[in-house]
């Protein structure tokens, strides 16, 4: 099983403006492991195809993200940010599935 390292995005809503709300992104290293690493390339009617991965990664819960993983957006992956597209709680582990880039 492949080793995972990498920032993970949180996003904090903070009120601007009376009724106006702006997402902030905190970033916090995570350790992990790589359940599933599989990409897939979409065609679609645009000049380029989209990529997409289906990356699975476990990473152990501490209490920071057992109390905001709702509020998890991207996973960053070899340079790049993906989105978060499926949480599966598994105490004391959460199971990240990634999709395509993450656009924030």
């Amino acid at each position: 099983m492949a080793k995972y390292y990498g920032v993970i995005g949180f996003a904090e809503k903070t009120e601007v403006k009376p009724g106006v709300w702006k997402e902030n992104i905190i970033e916090k290293p995570y350790f992990g492991d790589f359940i599933r690493n599989t990409r897939k390339i979409q065609s679609a009617n645009q000049v380029n195809d989209n990529i997409n991965i289906s990356n699975q990664i476990s990473i152990i819960a501490d209490t920071f993200v057992n109390g905001n993983f709702h509020s998890m957006r991207y996973a960053e992956y070899m340079g790049t940010k993906w989105k978060i597209t499926d949480i599966e709680v598994q105490h004391p582990r959460l199971l990240l599935t990634l999709g395509g880039i993450y656009n924030g």
